[in-house]
């Protein structure tokens, strides 16, 4: 699950933005059942122009880890549709192969530590780290190795242990199904990428492994959510599985990953590859495709992160602007 997680941050999640502040978490949500079982997730978005219709599928990390998704209503579209959009990614072409998502790099080569030996509690404000030891504890364990990462690979390990203990699972598999849906129907498929080469990566490793990463405010906005919204984040989980997409537009959040993306994308290495840009040029690469799709498809079919549906400065959003027709499930 570990590498599903650090391959996605720089691919689909890449568009997720931020959201208004969430409230505190009221007592009685704290006692939250996943749901599990066969559900149906939500409705389909109806983006349109003139006669020709993209319909798109919000997506959603974490879901129940025990959860048995039923997509009958997206199999029937994409059986309708000429061609289906999968969500949008980053690729790294490096010697021997590909690489997705800019986070896998550094783990891929073991460039995941803190530069001298440093360990947590020698790079973390004191208030801070006091606040990441009994998390740390709670759900990855007394072993000494997350204490050598830098903030950014520790809070990652610390969210994926975190969600797997309260019964989600952040590898939703959805985009999976959507893939092999449109294999079964025989629909022409479309992943919108952005691709940079890497010529020498394990001279970027070794220049990664010695820069600096400002990565601290990564590891304090993850400790945030976890320490408050854990229960709204089984919520939300619910809310996608059920289908209440009105409960989903109640529960907003603030995206810990966002700050470790950019973390990442600031680095002076990151930079000087020309990676920089690459959330700019990810979201670029998503509308140009689900315009194109619109216009040469009278159907088409497409998966987006829903924060990218739901936020008023998401993708969706500025489709309509661009003079698009959306209109929510019911």
């Amino acid at each position: 699950m570990r590498k599903a997680l650090l391959g996605c941050l720089l691919s689909a999640s890449t568009l997720v933005v931020h959201a208004e502040q969430v409230p505190p978490v009221p007592t009685a949500v704290l006692e939250t059942v996943v749901v599990s079982g066969a559900q149906p997730g939500p409705g389909l978005w109806k983006i349109s122009k003139d006669d020709h219709v993209l319909w798109v599928l919000g997506t959603l990390s974490p879901l129940p880890k025990r959860m048995e998704w039923t997509p009958r209503d997206v199999e029937r579209a994409i059986a309708s549709a000429q061609r289906v959009l999968l969500a949008p990614r980053a690729d790294i072409d490096v010697d021997g192969g590909a690489l997705t998502g800019l986070f896998l790099l550094p783990s891929l080569l073991k460039a995941r530590n803190n530069p001298d030996k440093q360990t947590l509690a020698e790079v973390l404000p004191a208030d801070l780290y006091a606040r990441w030891e009994p998390l740390k504890r709670k759900y990855i364990g007394r072993g000494d190795s997350v204490e050598k990462r830098r903030p950014i690979f520790a809070a990652q390990e610390l969210y994926e242990e975190a969600t797997e203990d309260a019964g989600l699972r952040l590898n939703s598999r959805v985009g999976e199904v959507v893939e092999k849906l449109a294999k079964k129907h025989d629909i022409a498929v479309e992943r919108p990428t952005v691709k940079v080469k890497l010529a020498e990566p394990r001279a970027a490793l070794r220049e990664f492994s010695r820069s600096s990463v400002d990565d601290i405010d990564c590891l304090r906005k993850t400790v945030e959510r976890l320490e408050t919204d854990l229960p709204a984040m089984q919520l939300r989980a619910n809310a996608w599985a059920v289908g209440d997409i009105e409960a989903l537009r109640a529960l907003p959040f603030v995206d810990q990953n966002q700050a470790c993306r950019d973390a990442m994308l600031k680095n002076s290495t990151v930079q000087e590859h020309g990676m920089g840009d690459m959330r700019e040029r990810v979201a670029a690469a998503w509308l140009g495709a689900a315009e194109n799709t619109l216009r040469d498809n009278a159907v088409s079919f497409a998966v987006l992160p829903i924060g990218q549906i739901l936020d008023d400065d998401g993708m969706v959003a500025t489709l309509r602007k661009r003079g698009y027709e959306v209109v929510a499930p019911e």
